[in-house]
Formats: structure tokens, sequence, C-alpha cells
């Protein structure tokens, strides 16, 4: 029987980008409650790791949902037709400028694919989310990373970068910023966009939007028509599991990604708890205003603690772990709320070494997180 091995070592150089991608270290996920549950064989988990909604979605969806399980051997609506008017409507945009994807993840690899090639560059913040930097790497692009400015975007700096840098195809913008929380004035950003050549995409990723309206730049698409805004429905419509994300844009470049992404890119299922989702706005406001209720709880929890926090406006904090204990740090403390049930998220592949990013959950898990992390920086 022929080596599988010895064929793979004669295809993978073969692949294009092959140097770079072997660079890619995988996506690291935050660590499912399944597996915890094995590891440590704990079965009362808290998860505060993936900025999922602890208090699930709109009860509309669940029934938008059960009214299609008798379609399921059916493909899905490609063109998404019910849901684009929704979304046009709700935008206020045309159709013809929105393109959906299986969650926005799907999206900005659309976009990549699209618009960089091998001999072109990327631009993104430090500290923003790691998606972008992998995006370049797997195109086989340059990757400009610039330095971050009080953990967030330094918009004159990433301006001079794309004019340093002619080969310069995008420009990715997380507003509010994962994993850190910080979120760009709306003039300051119309001033980058205009600052950048026409010729240069500037894909503007509101994953979080919902939890900081103020942050809309829905505004942009009017007046720049190399402006994307990438949207999800992953967060605070609680649809994660479901995978369905959105983009606007100009007619032109949405008619570029619609033919280039996948047919039936988006579920049945997805689309119809997408289109119940959207349309239950009331949900989101609970969500929003539970969101500022326990954030500024735990923000006082952490001041307790002892611990520093970056200020944000999502639905997680980035938590400074450093103590006067040679002994303690970040990746202690995150193993220990692991073993006793409580998951958060590790941001050493950040760079952020000294740091956890911790979803704000409902009353009874921040109760829960907090106890737990006392009685870990007690017990030490």
């Amino acid at each position: 029987m022929q080596s599988t091995q010895s064929t793979e070592s004669n295809l993978l150089p073969l692949v294009p980008a092959y140097d770079s991608i072997l660079a890619l270290a995988p996506y690291q996920t935050g660590k499912p409650i399944e597996e915890l549950t094995r590891e440590y064989g704990v079965s009362d988990v808290v998860k505060l790791a993936s900025n999922e909604n602890p208090s699930g979605c709109s009860p509309h969806v669940t029934l938008a949902i059960t009214e299609q399980l008798g379609q399921l051997s059916r493909y899905p609506d490609g063109n998404g037709y019910y849901l684009k008017q929704a979304l046009a409507d709700f935008n206020d945009v045309n159709v013809e400028q929105i393109t959906l994807g299986n969650g926005s993840d799907d999206l900005l690899d659309i976009l990549a694919r699209s618009f960089v090639g091998a001999d072109d560059a990327i631009v993104y913040s430090q500290y923003a989310f790691i998606v972008y930097s992998m995006l370049a790497k797997m195109q086989g692009a340059m990757d400009i990373e610039v330095p971050a400015q009080r953990f967030g975007h330094d918009l004159k700096a990433m301006s001079q970068a794309v004019q340093d840098n002619a080969n310069t195809k995008m420009v990715f913008i997380a507003n509010p910023n994962n994993p850190t929380g910080t979120q760009l004035d709306q003039a300051e950003l119309r001033a980058f966009v205009a600052s950048v050549p026409s010729s240069v995409l500037v894909v503007l990723d509101e994953a979080y939007i919902e939890y900081s309206p103020d942050s809309n730049n829905r505004a942009l698409l009017d007046e720049f028509d190399n402006v994307v805004i990438v949207r999800t429905f992953s967060k605070a419509y609680g649809l994660a599991g479901l995978r369905i994300g959105y983009a606007l844009s100009s007619v032109a470049v949405a008619d570029l990604l619609n033919r280039i992404r996948q047919p039936f890119n988006v579920s049945r299922i997805g689309l119809a708890a997408a289109a119940a989702a959207l349309a239950d706005q009331d949900f989101i406001e609970k969500t929003r205003l539970m969101n500022i209720e326990q954030m500024r709880w735990l923000e006082k929890q952490f001041d307790a603690l002892g611990l520093g926090f970056i200020k944000s406006h999502a639905n997680f904090i980035m938590v400074e772990i450093e103590v006067e204990m040679e002994d303690i740090n970040a990746a202690i403390i995150y193993q220990a709320l692991l073993e006793q049930g409580v998951i958060v998220r590790q941001l050493e592949v950040y760079g952020l070494h000294n740091w956890l990013r911790i979803t704000v959950g409902v009353a009874e898990d921040n109760m829960r997180l907090i106890d737990t992390l006392r009685s870990i920086l007690t017990d030490d």
C-alpha cells in the first residue's frame, strides 16, 4: 500500500502560499463546555470565553426554527430573499448592497480571497482580531500590524502604513475591537477612510455593534465606495450555533462577493432564525441594558480585587492579572478557573500574557466567576 504520508509530502508544496500557511497556528476557540467536562469531570460549568449571549436568543427564533423542521430535505433559498429584504429595511440600504455569509468570518474570508493576492498587503492593528493576520497569511500576502495606541487602533499610524505600502489592498478595523473592547470616534474613523486611497478596501468589522449603537458607521457607505461593513448574528442576537452574518457594501462590491460565495452558504434554519431575530429589537435592547448593568457590576468587583481592566464597549472585559505574588499570572488563574468549572479566554496568542478576556454573563454566572476568582487569589 502506498504511504499517505509520502503523497501528502509531494502535494503540499504545490499549495499556493504554502510557506505562509505552515506558519499559521490553528485558530483556538474558547474551550467547549463538553471538553471541560471530559477533562476535569466538572458538570456545573460557566462559559464566559466566547462572547456568546448568555440570555440565549429571542423566543421568536425558536418558533421560526420549528416552522422549518418539516423542510430540512429542501435546499435553502440561495439568495436569502426575505432576510435580505429585512436587512435592507433595517439598515436603510438596497438589497443589492447585501452579502450573506456563514458567520461573519466567512465574509472576511471571501473579502480577502476576492481582493488580496500574493503580492499585496493587509493592514490591521496590534491586538485586533487574530483572524485578520491569518487571512493575510492564507493569501500569501504581507500582513502589516500597526502598533496599538492605548490597546486600540492608532488610525493615524494605520493611515501612514497604508501610504508607505503602495501594495496595500485591504485594511481591517474591528469596532468595537476584539479582544480589547475599545471603540473608535466616528469623526476620526471617517477621516481615516478619507485619507486612504479609494483603491484600498476598508473593512469595518462590527460584530459587537448591538452593544454600542453609537459606533454604527453605516453612513460611511453613502460617502465611500471602498467601505465594507461586516456584522454577525452570533453575538447579541444569540445565534452563534447557526453561523450567519452579513456584509453591507457598494453594489459593485456586493455583486463581486455574491459571485464568489458558495450558493447555499447560509442554511434554511439560519435564514429563518436570523429574520426572526432581527425583527425582535426589544430582545436586543434588553440584552444591551442587561450587559451594561452586569458590566458595571463586574468592573466594581475587579476594582475591589485590585485587578486592572480596559473600559469595554462590547460584551466582554479584558482583565489584567498582575498581583504582587511571583507565582500568580494569567495562565495560572485561567487554569485554576477551568478546574473549578469557569471558562474564560487566554490572550497569549495576542501577546497579552498578563490578560484574560471575560464575557459578561448573567448575574448568576458573574457572581460565580467573582466568587471563584476571589477564592483563587485568596488561597494563593
